[in-house]
């Protein structure tokens, strides 16, 4: 590696010096400030040592604007990665103000209530997939834009400087070019207003980024070789700052990622958790092993409502195939996984029109954690005009509420026992993230209060948390049991009645209640009730 260093140093100093005065130039060029992302990987790396070393090298008068150099703490973070990005973050800010640099540095991340366990445990979020991936919008795009669109009103336009590079995929190369006009060097923001992006490494090779960091010295003093070898435990890559949704796009999965999440589970196997542990950090193995677990159950129906969050009841058709003169039920799978095959006569068959009656007289519940083994019949035209025979099953809609304690659980019982040899401190799960869990499960109806007693289960009860009063449930269960039982007598939904509840003291107090109809007809529209 050295002997490769060597040979191409004298080219590289030209391309450094090079990116360097581009940089000074494009700095000194308007008043816009500069917000760089930082992700702890590779490329944000040489942006922001780059970024540095150019400001070294002006005279005091021309640091005339602001950079901040921001890092996103989706709180889900493979931990050593947080750990180095944290260090990482003080000692740049550290060294800055030694020099008399204008730079800050931040950490972006998302608020409790669009935590990732918040939004899985809480709310029911099935676990992102690569056609339902909704952990990137909430845990990394809305805080960073958050940060960015606050300089923004306040400056009037920002720069956004950040580590891409055209040949690092064929998909990032034609998005940064598609954003690109000839002869300019700041790229207009796809999605955000007066914002504009600067690549200053656009045209850099992945040997250019390794000979340049293991040749210069990081000027707050990391060790860039570290850097590497982190690399070298695999042949994963970088998950960047993610700050549109062209770059989500184009920037595909961190799962296979040393920088990314370590609950991912957009991928089928997560390499960054496995390259660490083979690499000597076994502490972790209990984290990978739930990760896998919450990956395995996610299709399961039996853990999964038949509806959507708001209600919505959906259909997902099914082929009926024969072999050896049996009828099966042939249900697709996702990510090119074969299709389950499951004997036809295991199911009941409805008619789509007597759904509505079908589950009113077998006493079904939709949000029940079971498989309901429905076969939905009903008829399509064709554009000949020929009807068609098609069968469909319940779409699935969020995690059951049993599988939300079951997950929450387990996740307390994995921080419980993991040792973080850096961390006595380390939590996989805030407080402020379970008090969040709790106002939506009460919220949704579920007024049994289980978080407090998952908890106390978990830690025992000398280790207690002040959970607020406020967020108690509304009814004791005596009280709970008695309307359970009125609810069955007169043929009402419990779920709704408990809902319609809680919006009831929600704007109780209030002289004008605007929106408390809007707030009932939500859900008095819900799908499952009008089948």
């Amino acid at each position: 590696m050295a002997g490769f260093i060597s040979s191409l140093f004298s080219n590289e100093q030209s391309i450094v010096d090079l990116a360097k005065q581009q940089i000074k130039e494009a700095y000194k060029a308007d008043p816009r400030p500069w917000v760089v992302g930082y992700s702890g990987g590779k490329d944000s790396t040489v942006v922001v040592q780059l970024v540095f070393e150019a400001l070294l090298e002006l005279d005091a008068t021309e640091l005339h604007k602001k950079i901040y150099v921001i890092s996103s703490d989706t709180l889900i973070e493979t931990p050593l990665i947080i750990n180095s990005i944290n260090t990482t973050l003080t000692r740049i800010q550290d060294a800055a103000i030694k020099a008399g640099l204008p730079i800050e540095t931040h950490k972006v991340k998302p608020e409790p209530k669009n935590s990732f366990w918040v939004n899985l445990i809480g709310r029911g979020y099935p676990t992102p997939n690569q056609t339902f991936r909704w952990c990137t919008d909430r845990l990394k795009i809305e805080p960073a834009n958050s940060f960015i669109m606050n300089k923004v009103s306040t400056f009037g336009e920002v720069i956004m400087v950040l580590g891409v590079r055209e040949d690092e995929s064929v998909s990032r190369g034609n998005s940064i070019r598609e954003h690109s006009v000839e002869g300019q060097r700041f790229m207009r923001h796809s999605t955000l207003p007066n914002a504009y992006v600067y690549a200053p490494i656009r045209s850099f090779s992945l040997d250019d980024v390794w000979n340049y960091l293991l040749n210069y010295p990081s000027p707050w003093g990391d060790d860039n070789y570290e850097l590497h070898r982190l690399y070298q435990d695999s042949s994963s890559g970088e998950c960047p700052l993610v700050i549109d949704k062209n770059i989500k796009e184009s920037a595909g999965s961190c799962g296979n990622s040393r920088f990314g999440c370590w609950v991912c589970t957009v991928v089928t196997e997560d390499k960054a958790l496995t390259g660490f542990i083979k690499s000597g950090h076994d502490w972790m193995k209990p984290l990978l092993d739930f990760r896998n677990w919450i990956t395995t159950i996610r299709d399961d129906r039996t853990r999964r409502m038949k509806y959507r969050m708001n209600g919505q009841i959906y259909f997902r058709d099914v082929r009926i195939v024969e072999q050896d003169g049996v009828q099966y039920v042939a249900i697709p799978k996702k990510s090119g996984r074969a299709a389950a095959k499951i004997p036809f006569a295991d199911y009941a068959v409805v008619e789509k029109h007597e759904l509505q009656k079908y589950l009113q007289e077998h006493n079904i519940d939709l949000s029940e954690p079971k498989d309901q083994m429905l076969l939905i019949k009903y008829e399509e035209e064709t554009l000949d005009g020929e009807r068609i025979e098609k069968y469909a099953q319940l779409g699935l809609g969020p995690y059951t509420m049993d599988t939300r304690q079951e997950i929450l659980q387990k996740l307390l019982q994995v921080q419980r026992d993991i040792i973080h040899p850096e961390d006595p401190n380390y939590e996989l799960i805030s407080i402020e993230e379970m008090k969040e869990i709790r106002r939506v499960w009460l919220k949704q109806g579920e007024w049994t209060d289980t978080v407090p007693s998952i908890y106390e289960y978990v830690y025992g009860k000398s280790n207690q948390i002040d959970w607020e009063k406020d967020d108690r449930p509304l009814l004791t269960d005596e009280q709970t049991s008695q309307l359970e039982i009125l609810c069955q007598e007169f043929n009402v939904d419990i779920k709704v009645m408990r809902k319609l509840i809680n919006i009831e003291k929600d704007f109780a107090g209030y002289k004008f209640r605007r929106g408390l109809n809007e707030e009932i007809g939500k859900v008095l529209r819900q799908d499952y009730l009008h089948l």
